[in-house]
């Protein structure tokens, strides 16, 4: 009968009331799921995913991690089936794209074109102002990107995702990856180098 208490009283403990994670929680996963999408109502849909989900969930939820480490993994996993849902859709994105893109290089030798060879920035680091400006024209120039684009780019660079698991998650060849990898980097410097003065 004493054991029976205890494992009540532990499993009041491990459960905590939903009733408090919008206001607890809520700001914290928006701005998780804002800095890895590029759509604000994409972001406030998967959070509320997040809370559903987790409700759904809860009889599962161990205490093993405090529960907003927990609703940020539920919210991963959606942001994730998001990006590969969205990644089936992108083909037509890469080859518009790709034909965009044709003109940086010259077709005879493969080198730069003069006008879109790589420039140096002239960016202080002990600047902040600089910084913050670069910071606004580089996030600018993550929203132009094609979706399958920036899902790898984000997954790589956000998230510090291997690329394996991207190309598991996504269903991508590895040459495919480093392909759009490769054309996403050159998308977005030739975007910051027209906008940066």
């Amino acid at each position: 009968m004493n054991e029976e208490k205890q494992k009540s009283s532990l499993a009041k403990q491990i459960h905590s009331d939903p009733v408090t994670w919008v206001d607890q929680y809520a700001n914290y996963l928006y701005r998780f799921a804002i800095a890895r999408l590029r759509d604000e109502e994409v972001a406030r849909d998967l959070v509320q995913d997040t809370f559903l989900a987790a409700l759904q969930q809860l009889s599962r939820f161990e205490g093993k991690s405090s529960e907003k480490t927990w609703l940020a993994a539920i919210l991963k996993n959606k942001i994730s089936d998001f990006h590969r849902n969205r990644a089936t859709k992108g083909l037509k994105e890469i080859k518009q794209a790709e034909s965009d893109q044709q003109h940086f290089f010259d077709k005879e030798n493969g080198h730069w074109n003069a006008a879109h060879a790589p420039r140096a920035f002239g960016l202080e680091n002990d600047n902040p102002l600089l910084m913050k400006e670069l910071g606004e024209i580089l996030n600018e120039c993550l929203k132009k990107l094609p979706a399958l684009w920036f899902t790898v780019f984000s997954m790589k660079h956000m998230d510090d995702l291997e690329s394996e698991s991207i190309c598991t998650e996504l269903k991508l060849s590895d040459s495919n990856f480093w392909v759009i990898m490769h054309r996403t980097k050159l998308n977005l410097r030739a975007c910051i180098q027209k906008h940066w003065n």
